[in-house]
């Protein structure tokens, strides 16, 4: 499968992780996207490339968010 076809499915596929495992793979998959998008952008410098890698990154920083948890509060 094409790295933008992948980018396309993974921006549009619904996110229900039932565990942390799915959470890991979904953000390492995140990232391999994002660096192949990136070696293409570097060649053809298409603004619509830059938005799509941009779009994913927000999608990854949800799930990296939701992996660390919430911080303990000190009482």
């Amino acid at each position: 499968m094409d790295i933008l076809e992948r980018a396309v499915e993974f921006e549009n596929r619904k996110f229900s992780f039932k565990t942390t495992s799915d959470r890991i793979l979904a953000a390492r998959e995140a990232k391999e996207i994002i660096l192949g998008v990136n070696e293409i952008y570097k060649k053809k410098k298409d603004a619509k490339l830059m938005d799509l890698m941009k779009r994913i990154t927000v999608i990854k920083q949800k799930i990296e968010k939701r992996l660390k948890g919430r911080p303990l509060t000190a009482a």
